[in-house]
């Protein structure tokens, strides 16, 4: 007689129950009627199939371009508070939403002339709108100025080092942010200013280039550097986290002009025309005061 352990039986126990299974559904399924089958199958058919259209409409949703009900404004970083405000103006007026790309004007023209989507273009110098316009890339009956700003030096709150240009030369003064003026204009105009009053030979080690003006903002809040030159409508958002030292002199730099335009490509030249009315108007020009831009007029 042969013996088996517990874990055999307990397997021999398991197969069995597996063919009983087995052989009662092969049983069921032999005895019902074909119409039965032929239902279930057309019932998982349906699902399947409703299942796909739904998948298909929530890729097309995820898919479809901003730009189909969206208006793009790409603009320089320093105009983020005051186009905010005004945005918010526009979309109670007119109902168009509007999406921003805010950044250094420099590579925002770059975007544009890759083909990046944008329907409005201001920039905070007029040579990034200048290359735009060479390439026929904005619509030149729609370009404008709209505003100016002043340059400013400034420092951390705690700050006494500095109380003018012509200190940052000191030893003590080991970092200086400023915009890289490869790609900001406000770089552009304190690389103008340092060589105007001849300090850029005995600063240029300090120097410590930002992505933007508001970049070099953050890193004087934050103590990281000594000095910054920003915008003085940059300097209002900052509230008492830094201290203004001085502005740069008026003849130490280009004039610091705001132009905005349409893009050439734009899906919503309408509305894009709309929007650059409601930032000439008088209603526009008080907000761009109230945040520190100078204006045109």
């Amino acid at each position: 007689m042969v013996v088996f352990g517990p874990a055999v039986e307990t397997n021999i126990k398991s197969s069995s129950r597996v063919r009983l299974r087995w052989r009662i559904t092969t049983e069921l399924m032999m005895t019902s009627p074909p119409s039965t089958v032929l239902r279930r199958s057309h019932k998982t058919f349906s699902l399947i199939a409703v299942l796909a259209i739904l998948l298909l409409l929530f890729i097309g949703c995820r898919t479809s371009s901003p730009a189909d009900d969206e208006l793009i404004v790409s603009t320089a970083v320093s105009l983020k508070d005051a186009f905010t405000e005004i945005a918010q103006l526009n979309e109670q007026r007119t109902h168009t939403r509007i999406r921003f790309n805010f950044g250094a004007s420099g590579a925002l023209q770059k975007q544009i002339e890759a083909g990046a989507p944008a329907d409005v273009f201001a920039s905070a110098g007029a040579k990034q709108m200048d290359e735009l316009a060479k390439k026929n890339l904005i619509a030149l009956p729609s370009r404008t100025d709209f505003a100016r700003n002043v340059l400013a030096l400034i420092a951390p709150a705690n700050s006494s080092a500095i109380i003018a240009f012509s200190d940052l030369s000191k030893p003590e003064v080991k970092r200086i942010a400023v915009g890289n003026p490869k790609t900001v204009p406000a770089g552009q105009y304190t690389e103008q200013t340092f060589k105007s009053l001849k300090l850029l030979p005995d600063i240029q080690s300090k120097l410590i280039y930002a992505e933007d003006v508001r970049q070099v903002l953050d890193y004087v809040i934050r103590g990281e550097v000594d000095a910054g030159v920003v915008y003085s409508s940059d300097v209002l958002s900052a509230g008492f986290k830094i201290k203004t030292v001085t502005r740069a002199p008026d003849d130490s730099h280009d004039r610091i002009v705001y132009p905005i335009a349409i893009v050439k490509d734009s899906r919503h030249p309408e509305a894009a025309q709309k929007f650059i009315e409601l930032v000439l108007s008088a209603e526009g020009q008080q907000i761009l005061a109230k945040h520190g831009f100078v204006s045109i007029r």
